[in-house]
């Protein structure tokens, strides 16, 4: 039976949705129910399962947010590359790269702008996402944490696709 849970009004990256029942896809069941299985501070350390980790995340703007709350939103995105950080003071973001969405194919359903987040390691990925993964207080990255709050109120849909690259 799959996991299902009530969304908040604010999911993970903060787009504003109606509270609804969420059932989630077997990935996101998989990777809730190792959270569990390993408690939170193993599977948000720093050696935690040791590669490369992508993390896209795409964004699609309300129409009502201004060019300047576009911008102040990418601006406070790419800070977290050095503002993301484990309480020794250790980055956890690899390497970020941004841009507008730029493709003439049409498939990009209404998307505005993608951000390619780079992880040493699922812990540090795990540890950047935090919640709605991981709610232990000092087990998720409060700059991450924050810049959803700040981002939420200007987005209207956010689609997050994580994978390790086979070789």
């Amino acid at each position: 039976m799959p996991l299902a849970y009530a969304a908040p009004t604010t999911p993970a990256h903060g787009a504003a949705r109606p509270a609804a029942t969420v059932v989630l896809s077997k990935s996101a069941q998989a990777v809730r129910q190792e959270a569990l299985q390993v408690g939170a501070a193993r599977f948000t350390a720093p050696d935690y399962k040791p590669g490369v980790v992508e993390h896209i995340v795409l964004f699609q703007f309300k129409p009502t947010a201004t060019p300047a709350q576009r911008q102040e939103v990418t601006k406070r995105f790419m800070a977290l590359a050095q503002q993301a950080r484990r309480a020794d003071g250790t980055l956890v973001i690899k390497s970020l790269e941004a841009g507008p969405q730029k493709s003439g194919e049409g498939a990009d359903l209404g998307l505005d702008y993608g951000y390619v987040v780079r992880f040493a390691s699922a812990g540090d990925r795990n540890y950047y996402v935090g919640r709605p993964i991981v709610h232990e207080a000092g087990q998720y990255d409060p700059a991450h944490d924050a810049f959803k709050a700040f981002a939420a109120p200007y987005l209207a849909n956010v689609v997050v696709f994580d994978f390790t690259p086979t070789p």
